[in-house]
């Protein structure tokens, strides 16, 4: 369930994405990041994720790319292993991309509800992935299947909204959860709604950026 502060975890059975592309159609993909943009958040996120998890204050970059200053909302994603260790992440773009990740690659680290705290020891096997979104938008749809017609596998993260339930997952869950109605009833349980919950659902979709540590 999404928090009022727009911040949310995004898995699919608490088990980790295990494709990390860039994908989308033409016409409609979110604007690709420059190697070394995506190099400075990357170690932007390893210094917050160190540094918080050894008790001292995170980094503040003085003069960022100009890339990372625009509001983006992102989700900061740490695997250990091979297995989900927290994900964490801002839907809208409520604060600079750069200090997204910082505060993301906190959270994951110390506040995923999911798991306990990272400790030190672990910090030489945590992988980091980020993941930078394009600002949702709605799905407009009369009947069930105008929906299922109008969502991409693969492509769209989707967030589910139904008075006080509110779930969403990336968009690389698809390649744990491959078929669209399975992918919405999973996003409905997660969202605390029954199975069918996401047909009554307001919905928007958005899309994504992911890159990750070697």
């Amino acid at each position: 369930m999404l928090s009022p502060d727009s911040k949310a975890s995004s898995d699919a059975n608490d088990k980790t994405p295990h494709a990390i592309k860039n994908v989308a159609p033409a016409g409609s993909e979110p604007a690709d990041l420059p190697a070394d943009v995506k190099s400075f958040l990357l170690k932007l996120a390893r210094q917050s994720l160190e540094a918080c998890v050894n008790g001292k204050p995170v980094p503040r970059p003085v003069n960022p790319p100009a890339l990372t200053t625009q509001k983006q909302g992102c989700f900061v994603t740490l695997t250990e292993n091979g297995r989900l260790r927290g994900c964490i992440g801002y839907i809208e773009g409520i604060m600079p991309l750069y200090e997204a990740v910082i505060d993301n690659a906190k959270n994951a680290a110390l506040s995923d509800p999911r798991f306990p705290e990272v400790t030190p020891s672990e910090l030489k096997s945590i992988t980091i992935e980020i993941s930078a979104l394009t600002p949702p938008v709605p799905v407009e749809y009369k009947a069930p299947k105008d929906l299922l017609d109008n969502i991409v596998p693969g492509v769209d993260g989707i967030i589910l909204n139904n008075g006080f339930h509110q779930s969403t997952y990336l968009p690389q869950v698809w390649e744990q959860l491959p078929e669209k109605i399975q992918f919405l009833e999973n996003l409905s349980l997660k969202a605390g709604m029954a199975p069918d919950g996401w047909k009554t659902s307001a919905v928007k979709r958005y899309r994504a950026i992911h890159f990750q540590e070697h």
